[in-house]
């Protein structure tokens, strides 16, 4: 009796295994909306800390520091993305206003870029096209965001939300001219 309960079982195995792992590679998939594949850095000190007045001095020391318009444009992107990934943790805590503030202030950070790499074109130190990529893919992850909150966020912060995703469209266009 185990023989044959064994031979049946494994007879099945080895004709309906193939069957399903071929089932599902090729089911097809229907995604609405891909996501971007960037990482965001860590937020390290959130807003809502007490502390943080003494990062924000700190940062605008090492922006006022640094003479380099690549080096600063690196600055502000890095910068501007550890805002959005503050964003999301403000978020995650509940704190949708604050968040939106911020996510804000890294776009206000992200706008200051392309000017700063047209002025180090015109100064003969162009950067490079990967640095232009990573600023496009940083541009739509922060929209992804955006998005995100729009769609999980309360009613009544969309007009904010749609004034940050406003400004993320306006550095998209500028990013396309570089």
């Amino acid at each position: 009796m185990k023989k044959v309960f064994l031979t049946l079982f494994t007879t099945l195995f080895i004709f309906l295994v193939p069957l399903f792992i071929y089932m599902m590679e090729y089911t097809p998939v229907n995604a609405t909306q891909e996501k971007v594949v960037y990482n965001l850095p860590y937020p390290g000190i959130l807003p809502d800390n007490p502390l943080y007045f003494i990062k924000a001095i700190r940062d605008q020391f090492l922006i006022l520091g640094t003479r380099d318009n690549i080096k600063k444009a690196q600055l502000y992107l890095l910068y501007s993305d550890k805002r959005f990934a503050m964003a999301i943790s403000l978020v995650k805590k509940g704190k949708e206003k604050q968040a939106i503030e911020v996510a804000g202030k890294g776009e206000k950070y992200f706008i200051k870029i392309p000017q700063l790499l047209t002025d180090a074109k015109k100064q003969g130190s162009w950067s490079s096209s990967e640095f232009v990529d990573t600023l496009k893919l940083s541009n739509a992850k922060h929209k992804e965001i955006l998005d995100m909150f729009l769609k999980d966020l309360p009613q009544g912060l969309s007009d904010s939300i749609n004034g940050v995703i406003t400004i993320n469209e306006q550095i998209k266009k500028t990013l396309e001219t570089l």
